[in-house]
């Protein structure tokens, strides 16, 4: 609080006793106001936060009843139709006709495995992995799409090891449906960059899948991790692979942050506990 206008300074200051006192009461009540306020905000989040985990737990549960109980008929199609793919004598329409039967009883398989790995119903053996030995891996395996998509791929590795304690084909599965993903959100070509780091303040490894797409605004971040929302065609996505990407990650006691915005890319970041020193047996100290 200030006046507009040059005045001379009292003995006690700019302001008399009596100003200084009803400044001091007015910052005193603007203080609580912007605490009331800030309580306020807080217990909103934690309500979401809490809302949010209990909807997820439900979900969760439904899913991994569903899968378990899709698992069997669905075993039984694919059993009997790879069974039947082997009779001599079939027309051509027919086999045809059969290998799309295994094919979408695979697909339907692969969606009962996310379920399962959303609900956090399938078991994870957790060895030392090397990040950047995954980043070079799931480097490899798109490169020929992105070469066919215009997509220049890059790669930007830490100095040393990146170790953390981690499931290699839960984590390989992360990497994969981030890169899927970029991938999908640049039509028209782009660049697509997998980058490992250490932030030895923090101790943590991070992993981020760097993109140059459509990115998109704040409604539609705020949902990315829901369970079977999607932005794509019916038919293109089930809305759970970010969900179980997120699963994943904090089943690993990591943390993912997302950076986007519209016609300006993305970045998935991943940040997973660094595993500093291995035991004589090849595992991570505690």
């Amino acid at each position: 609080m200030f006046y507009t206008a040059d005045r001379a300074e009292f003995a006690e200051g700019t302001f008399l006793p009596e100003e200084q006192s009803l400044i001091e009461g007015a910052a005193r009540e603007i203080g609580r106001l912007l605490e009331r306020m800030e309580a306020g905000e807080d217990r909103k989040k934690l309500e979401e936060q809490v809302r949010r985990a209990d909807r997820l737990a439900t979900i969760g549960q439904l899913a991994a009843g569903v899968a378990h109980e899709l698992n069997e008929p669905l075993g039984n199609i694919l059993g009997f139709a790879q069974l039947i793919e082997k009779t001599e004598g079939m027309g051509e329409q027919v086999g045809l006709d059969l290998k799309k039967i295994i094919d979408a009883a695979l697909q339907g398989r692969q969606i009962i495995k996310n379920l399962l790995l959303f609900s956090r119903q399938a078991p994870a053996i957790r060895k030392p992995l090397d990040v950047n030995a995954l980043a070079l891996e799931c480097q490899t395996l798109f490169s020929a799409r992105c070469a066919k998509g215009e997509i220049a791929l890059g790669l930007q590795l830490a100095d040393s090891p990146a170790l953390i304690q981690a499931d290699a084909s839960q984590l390989k599965q992360v990497l994969v449906n981030l890169a899927l993903n970029a991938i999908q959100a640049m039509p028209a070509g782009g660049a697509l960059t997998l980058r490992t780091s250490i932030d030895e303040m923090s101790g943590r490894v991070v992993l981020s899948v760097i993109d140059t797409g459509i990115g998109m605004g704040e409604e539609i971040r705020r949902r990315i991790f829901d369970p079977f929302f999607t932005t794509k065609d019916v038919g293109e996505g089930t809305g759970l692979g970010l969900s179980v990407v997120h699963g994943i990650v904090s089943a690993h006691d990591g943390d993912i942050h997302v950076e986007s915005e519209p016609g300006r890319g993305s970045t998935f970041s991943i940040a997973f506990p660094r595993c500093r020193d291995l035991t004589a047996s090849g595992e991570c100290k505690p």
